[in-house]
């Protein structure tokens, strides 16, 4: 059966997620460092995971199927999930897709040599109106296309 799986602890989507998840009865499970307030529906679960670095990142690699949608910012997450057959969408609704994953790391390399060097300084900017919008046109694209690819996935 088709899941959601987020990255949920910096993740400002998820209502987002909610919304369209509940539009075609799909289960979400959101994996977090600590206890976060989730609407109390028998179709999302957060899953809090202890420990240190890339915990969250390893549960959800460990339990993302083929098909299953992953929701993250982080690149080396998407990597990992991409390897796994899943479908990767970024909190601003750009896809990682095997065809541009390399470029991203490749762009995220970059970056963090720069910010080691003092080059760039402050994160990346705030979530816009239009980044959301982009984000539930591309989950509900991404639901839609592996539903008519592989209808045994769909409740």
């Amino acid at each position: 059966m088709l899941h959601i799986f987020v990255d949920a602890d910096a993740c400002p989507v998820k209502p987002e997620v909610y919304r369209v998840a509940s539009r075609y009865h799909l289960d979400v499970t959101l994996v977090a460092n600590s206890w976060m307030r989730v609407p109390n529906e028998p179709w999302i679960v957060l899953e809090v995971v202890e420990g240190g670095f890339d915990v969250a990142d390893d549960w959800i690699v460990e339990h993302v199927q083929p098909y299953d949608i992953v929701v993250t910012a982080d690149i080396l997450l998407a990597s990992r999930c991409l390897k796994g057959g899943a479908r990767v969408i970024g909190t601003t609704g750009k896809p990682f897709t095997e065809n541009n994953i390399g470029q991203v790391v490749a762009t995220r390399d970059l970056l963090s040599e720069l910010r080691s060097a003092g080059k760039i300084t402050g994160g990346p900017p705030p979530l816009q109106k239009r980044d959301r919008s982009r984000f539930l046109q591309q989950l509900d694209e991404v639901i839609q296309t592996i539903r008519r690819k592989h209808p045994f996935k769909s409740n």
